[in-house]
């Protein structure tokens, strides 16, 4: 579609297979924006490690069906699948089931994500509602604005709710 950025494939990155996928309510009404809260990987080949450590954490230590997000982002803007459009995650409690999740990889407490990844997000969005994954006049929040948490990070919530669509 579009405007849609490219999504490198989970079989790219090195994805395990789910244990287990089910289907989320689409279209959407509600995105949520995380931080992954690690350090960055500057290369694709260190985000692609990144992304099978998170995928680890979440499935071997939290217990998970999966890597959590649907979407994740790199520094450089390049979109990673992590479980794709239309699939329940598992990033935010008693949303999952009807809430898009991209997370943007790296800690964004003390310091703004780049451009090219708050872009890839905005792309990402928009083509969310383009493949009628979202509806057009979609909610979106930061995972603090849904639980008790510090995600996605005071700078990039800061960032986030600039956007149109941003509600508290």
């Amino acid at each position: 579609v579009e405007g849609c950025p490219p999504v490198v494939p989970r079989s790219e990155w090195g994805a395990r297979p789910p244990r287990l996928s089910e289907s989320m309510q689409v279209p959407a009404a509600l995105a949520v924006i995380h931080h992954t809260a690690m350090p960055l990987g500057h290369t694709h080949s260190a985000c692609c490690v990144q992304l099978r450590n998170i995928q680890r954490l979440h499935m071997d230590e939290r217990g998970w069906n999966d890597i959590g997000y649907n979407f994740l982002i790199g520094p450089d803007g390049t979109v990673y699948e992590g479980r794709g459009w239309g699939v329940e995650g598992a990033h935010t409690r008693m949303f999952n089931n009807k809430a898009l999740g991209i997370a943007l990889m790296g800690c964004f407490t003390d310091s703004a994500p780049s451009l090219e990844a708050l872009s890839s997000a905005r792309r990402l969005l928009h083509c969310g509602v383009s493949l009628g994954y979202l509806l057009p006049a979609f909610t979106l929040k930061g995972h603090r604005d849904l639980g008790s948490t510090q995600c996605p990070g005071d700078k990039l919530h800061s960032s986030i709710r600039q956007w149109a669509s941003y509600r508290p």
